[in-house]
């Protein structure tokens, strides 16, 4: 029996953890921490050593990823008022033309929630959805759903959005890696979520939505400080829009790129070389957000005074304090784990169940994100029980484990989802069976098509 108390200490911390998120006022940072406590203690660790392994595992976790998350909302800030998302969004819609405004849509929201957090880039994008309807007289929820489609996608799945740098970092893969792979899956995630809003647009065809005063006071504040903010100054050109999110991901790209040649034979000296020097340097994760954070102030706000580009780099840095937080309580939580042999515990068992080990943290950040509705708690969490089992493990990529741990929680979106109030209310729905139908199951979609892509990607590798 005493073999098992280590797996029922960490079922009761699970347990504790996601009662004190749904039914108390205790914040999830607070519950995440006493979750660490009681798996360490039942683990066998002592007082001591838990409140050491917490701190420790705390520290490592942001010491990989904290300044990369905070340069990303730094980037992603300045993106937001100097109006380079709606430049993106203009622009693809003029080149893909009329009829195709939804493949627009979704490809502006891929691009833009790599930066920039997903909330915020729908309010501030919706007002063009609702402009095209009208001219083009297209169908609302098709141009609504695709956008949120693009947007959620990439937020789940690509760095330097917050949540999978952090899952990123308590599994202990590249960043680089993490983003490139992010970027592929997200793809037929979205085609499948625009040809659902197409055929959305069919099913409710004479959609209307309702009055402007049904909007929630927060939303319509939120896009009014927007444009007034924003007031009447010219979008910056395509490529200063771009230059930002492109410029990291390019560098980064090298980077890996020189990384895997360098194992082949004829190029083993590739990363000493200058070459290989210079990109190892420029295509790190920090330095090559820095770049961007630079490019984005000095082109993207050139006439902007010293004082008020401070102000919104740090506006920034304040919307991602609480997430740094999230994300290195996971991280206190997966050490304990670790450190108290537990993961290890679990692992013996998990590798004797007819289950491809890739799967358990994308059941357990479905499971998570089912209960608690926040994607990002979700997959930070399953990536803090799962990571210690599945290294554990022979034959399992940690990357597609990562990854695994992100999709996961894109599963049903629900009352329990702020996103799934902006996106439904922004678009004037008051109908529950209406929301399910234009949020909760295209979310859902996109869950299984990455389900898929997972296993494959695991398959792969």
């Amino acid at each position: 029996m005493e073999l098992y108390i280590p797996i029922i200490g960490l079922a009761v911390a699970v347990f504790v953890l996601v009662f004190l998120v749904l039914r108390t006022r205790v914040h999830a940072l607070i519950a995440m921490l006493i979750a660490a406590s009681i798996a360490g203690i039942s683990g066998g660790l002592s007082a001591v050593q838990t409140v050491d392994t917490i701190t420790k595992g705390f520290g490592s976790t942001l010491g990989s990823i904290g300044i990369v998350i905070g340069l990303g909302v730094m980037m992603g800030r300045v993106l937001e008022v100097s109006g380079a998302a709606e430049q993106i969004a203009y622009s693809f819609i003029k080149w893909l033309g009329k009829k195709r405004e939804e493949w627009a849509l979704a490809i502006t929201g891929y691009i833009v929630s790599i930066p920039i957090f997903v909330d915020s880039a729908f309010v501030i994008l919706y007002p063009l959805v609702k402009a095209l309807a009208k001219k083009g007289q297209r169908n609302l929820l098709t141009l609504g759903v695709a956008l949120a489609g693009g947007l959620i996608i990439t937020h789940h799945a690509v760095p330097p959005t917050p949540g999978p740098l952090g899952v990123a970092g308590i599994f202990g893969v590249d960043i680089g890696a993490m983003m490139l792979a992010g970027l592929v899956l997200a793809v037929p995630c979205v085609i499948g979520i625009v040809l659902y809003a197409r055929w959305l647009g069919k099913k409710y065809p004479d959609f209307q939505p309702s009055m402007d005063d049904e909007e929630p006071q927060d939303l319509r504040v939120a896009h009014d400080n927007y444009l007034a903010e924003k007031g009447a100054k010219a979008l910056p050109g395509l490529t200063l829009s771009l230059l930002p999110i492109v410029t990291p991901i390019a560098l980064i790209f090298i980077n890996a790129v020189n990384g895997m040649l360098a194992k082949l034979d004829g190029f083993s000296g590739l990363t000493e070389s200058l070459w290989g020097q210079t990109f190892a340097f420029l295509g790190s994760p920090v330095i090559a957000l820095a770049i961007s954070v630079l490019l984005a102030v000095s082109t993207l706000m050139p006439k902007v005074d010293k004082q008020q580009t401070l102000e919104r780099l740090e506006e920034g840095l304040q919307s991602a304090g609480i997430i740094l937080l999230v994300t290195g309580a996971g991280g206190a939580l997966g050490a304990v784990l670790r450190e108290s042999g537990t993961g290890n515990l679990l692992a013996q068992h998990v590798a004797s169940l007819p289950l491809s080990p890739v799967l358990i943290p994308f059941f357990i950040a479905t499971l998570v994100r089912l209960i608690q509705g926040s994607g990002t708690v979700a997959m930070i969490t399953a990536a803090s029980i799962s990571a210690p089992i599945v290294s554990q493990l022979p034959g399992i990529n940690m990357l597609a484990a990562a990854q695994a741990a992100t999709m996961g929680a894109l599963f049903f979106s629900y009352f329990n989802d702020s996103m799934f109030w902006v996106v439904n209310r922004m678009m004037g729905i008051k109908d529950v069976k209406q929301q399910i139908m234009v949020w909760s199951v295209p979310t859902t979609i996109a869950w299984a098509i990455s389900l898929v892509g997972v296993v494959l990607l695991d398959w792969l590798l």
